[in-house]
């Protein structure tokens, strides 16, 4: 006769509760997708992702974003207390730190005693003399040159455990979905509002020099190349400002 945990072929309580967590996570990750979908801007993703993360996961006290930008520009658009930009700062600073191997190296780093970290020595006691005593960081997504890390902060030692990390990973897995989306989006809203610009800086020249639209956009183009400057750039200060940034205008075509 085979024996059943549980009785009857039932599952045993303590499978049965690890199955209850596991939906309530779901229903968690989901509601967080739904969430963070529904943020109007850029900024508003990074904003709800950080202060997200503070609630879902285990552990979680502060935390912060990390972008690097053609894998050189670094930099913390988005956190939800001081001390993640000092202690990001100083990762910044000193080339090393957990948020940096997460973001090149590892997909997940973990911190667990601050104050006797080794790996990097010396952001580790900037960290410490910040007030940090435990880490966790995320690699949220590398596309091209462009990178990007979720970082979890605790002022006291030992404050992830293994739940922290795997909730951390499926919080970062959602969260990394949502920034592509509105990444997407503001890219989207860019492109739409630089060429409307440019659209209103052709019709201000078209109309004081009877020109084309070709030759219009060829006159904003000579500036932009005799300016080293962009052409959005070029269009914002002519509907702006009146005027093209080379002294006078020099139409195609024309003396």
């Amino acid at each position: 006769m085979s024996e059943h945990r549980g009785g009857q072929g039932k599952p045993s309580s303590s499978d049965t509760g690890e199955a209850a967590g596991q939906d309530v996570l779901a229903v968690q990750m989901g509601e967080l997708a739904r969430s963070l979908q529904q943020e109007d801007t850029l900024q508003d993703t990074l904003q709800g992702i950080v202060a997200a993360a503070v609630d879902t996961v285990p552990g979680a006290q502060y935390a912060g974003i990390s972008e690097v930008k053609g894998r050189r520009e670094i930099n913390t658009p988005a956190s939800t207390d001081e001390l993640v930009r000092a202690s990001d700062a100083a990762q910044y600073k000193t080339g090393q730190g957990p948020c940096l191997d997460a973001i090149y190296v590892e997909q997940t780093v973990r911190v667990s005693d601050m104050a006797s970290e080794d790996r990097w020595p010396e952001f580790a006691e900037q960290a410490a003399q910040l007030g940090v005593g435990s880490m966790l960081s995320f690699q949220l997504y590398v596309v091209g040159d462009n990178l990007g890390a979720l970082n979890l902060y605790n002022r006291e030692p030992n404050g992830f455990d293994d739940e922290s990390e795997h909730v951390g990973l499926l919080f970062a897995s959602h969260a990394a979905v949502a920034m592509a989306g509105a990444q997407r989006n503001d890219q989207l809203n860019r492109a739409m509002g630089t060429r409307d610009l440019i659209g209103q800086a052709k019709g201000i020249l078209m109309e004081r020099h009877k020109l084309t639209a070709e030759q219009a956009f060829l006159l904003l183009v000579r500036a932009s190349q005799a300016t080293h400057t962009k052409l959005r750039d070029i269009a914002e200060q002519l509907t702006t400002m009146g005027q093209l940034p080379i002294g006078k205008d020099a139409v195609p075509g024309r003396e």
